[in-house]
């Protein structure tokens, strides 16, 4: 059984007791959670309102927390305790199979224009991690539950499933009205996160040698051919985009892969230090030479946004081991994906698909 929650009024030395019932309209809780989400206990980030799943059904909130986990909210509605906990179930198979790429796509279309990092920093403070959907909880929301939702939700809880319910009491005083949270299952007790994509997640170990890079090509300030034709990546456009691909070791192995679904199209190794596009200098038959004076298809320039940011564009030299054009890149379900222009590349699943299309021989 969940707490139970009492609210008094102080009316001088009296106390008078609020009288407390489920939240007028589910419609409006889901509404309440949208703008806060910190209203559940932790803080959240919402990436989707409604989610079309696969198999024709919507989620109702989805959210993720700041060590990439996912978050399935599903208000109870007017459902029997069968259907809402086994729709519940349903919704974590499937969120548990989506790829990071697939969740910057759920984010985008719930937040056209806006940019995921910024508000994931605005959120938590922090990069985002490597990989998301590390894991994922999900959570029946409702103003009361029937004695065989609470039988279903403690007996799954106890075989580790990562399912709660949260209750909440709306108390109303005159023109003021108030929210109460509390749980059915202590959430020191909630059994943790179940992992997240089974063909590579956030905690894979690290092989100390490969990256992955997202070279975007963006019209007129950066192209793939230049970057096969003079061996090198690059980044810019302000500090984000450039401080983890300035962060890319000499010697470190890099994949490429131009984002968008379009997929990976180059792998090679880093041969020196990060330098802006003015700075920096290239191989070409033999000679070292300034890549800016090279008859390029791209500018490489970016318009300052903000007084005082490094908007210029960073290129890292690479010498190549074998590249693709745009339209033979290599791309399947489940391949990483990241929204930094690079970060350790430790997706097994990744890394074996790659190993086998570029010839790779490991």
């Amino acid at each position: 059984m969940p707490l139970e929650v009492g609210l008094w009024r102080v009316d001088g030395d009296k106390p008078v007791k609020l009288t407390a019932s489920g939240v007028p309209l589910e419609a409006q809780l889901e509404a309440m959670i949208e703008a806060d989400p910190g209203i559940l206990g932790t803080a959240l980030l919402l990436i989707g309102r409604q989610v079309p799943t696969d198999f024709g059904k919507f989620i109702d909130l989805l959210a993720v927390d700041d060590e990439g986990a996912l978050h399935v909210l599903e208000l109870k509605r007017d459902r029997t305790p069968r259907e809402v906990v086994a729709q519940l179930l349903d919704y974590g198979s499937w969120v548990r199979t989506l790829t990071h790429e697939q969740l910057l796509d759920i984010f985008a279309t719930y937040r056209p224009g806006a940019v995921f990092e910024q508000d994931w920093t605005t959120t938590f403070g922090g990069d985002v991690p490597e990989e998301l959907n590390s894991g994922h909880r999900l959570t029946v929301v409702a103003g009361d539950v029937d004695p065989a939702t609470e039988r279903i939700i403690a007996y799954l809880a106890d075989f580790a499933v990562p399912v709660n319910v949260v209750f909440f009491r709306y108390f109303g005083d005159g023109e003021r009205a108030y929210l109460a949270r509390t749980w059915l299952i202590d959430e020191a007790r909630t059994p943790p996160r179940t992992g997240g994509v089974s063909k590579g997640g956030s905690k894979e170990t690290w092989n100390e040698q490969d990256w992955y890079v997202s070279f975007g090509e963006e019209s007129g300030i950066r192209n793939w051919e230049d970057a096969r034709r003079y061996g090198f990546v690059s980044a810019g456009g302000g500090e984000w985009f450039s401080r983890t691909l300035r962060k890319l070791p000499v010697g470190g192995r890099v994949f490429v892969c131009i984002p968008g679904r379009v997929g990976y199209v180059g792998v090679g190794t880093v041969i020196g230090e990060a330098q802006p596009f003015e700075q920096a200098v290239v191989t070409v038959d033999g000679e070292q030479v300034e890549l800016a004076s090279q008859v390029l298809e791209a500018g490489y320039t970016h318009q300052a946004l903000s007084s005082g940011e490094d908007h210029r564009e960073y290129v890292v030299p690479v010498d190549w081991t074998i590249t693709r054009p745009r339209s033979d890149a290599v791309w399947m379900r489940g391949m990483f994906a990241n929204q930094n222009s690079a970060c350790k590349l430790r997706n097994r699943f990744t890394l074996e698909q790659l190993a086998q299309a570029f010839d790779l021989g490991d």
